[in-house]
């Protein structure tokens, strides 16, 4: 089995599970936070989310707190906030570190992808991940990257094909 399917996640809501509910499905993780210039990319997944879920598409939003502390409400705040502005119905994790001595164990599974421009560390809010249906990582890309772009919707139909 693959090592990303093992790793334990809590769920927004406080729900236990693992990656390994998404077994199958090919999967985006956002790093994601709601004071920052790239929070209206929250809109984006969601329109990635609503068109593609019925063909095994996934999206989970990671939010974190350690970029310039544009995260800064409880799990509770920032599921009602990503409702309220975006209607966002993709799944969200508990508040989680992307880098660093605390790095939450998914990311430093995904961060070992290391093509294009980004190897190594998360550098900013909304970096997405590409996650093929076997649990593998396809892609990588930038903050600037919208996610309804030609570039990732080209990335998420190949993995889905």
């Amino acid at each position: 089995m693959n090592s990303l399917y093992s790793i334990p996640l809590t769920l927004n809501d406080g729900t236990e599970t693992d990656f390994g509910r998404f077994k199958g499905s090919v999967v985006m993780v956002v790093n994601v936070a709601s004071q920052c210039g790239f929070t209206p990319q929250y809109g984006g997944p969601e329109l990635l989310y609503n068109k593609f879920r019925h063909q095994g598409f996934e999206i989970l939003g990671v939010p974190c707190n350690q970029f310039a502390g544009q995260e800064p409400g409880n799990d509770e705040e920032i599921a009602e906030f990503c409702q309220r502005n975006f209607g966002v119905t993709f799944p969200l994790a508990a508040k989680a570190n992307v880098r660093g001595k605390d790095q939450h164990p998914l990311y430093t599974e995904l961060t070992r992808f290391k093509a294009g421009l980004l190897p190594g560390l998360v550098k900013w809010n909304f970096e997405k991940f590409l996650v093929s249906r076997d649990g593998e990582v396809v892609a990588r890309f930038a903050p600037t990257v919208e996610p309804d772009s030609p570039e990732i919707i080209a990335a998420i139909e190949q993995a889905l094909a």
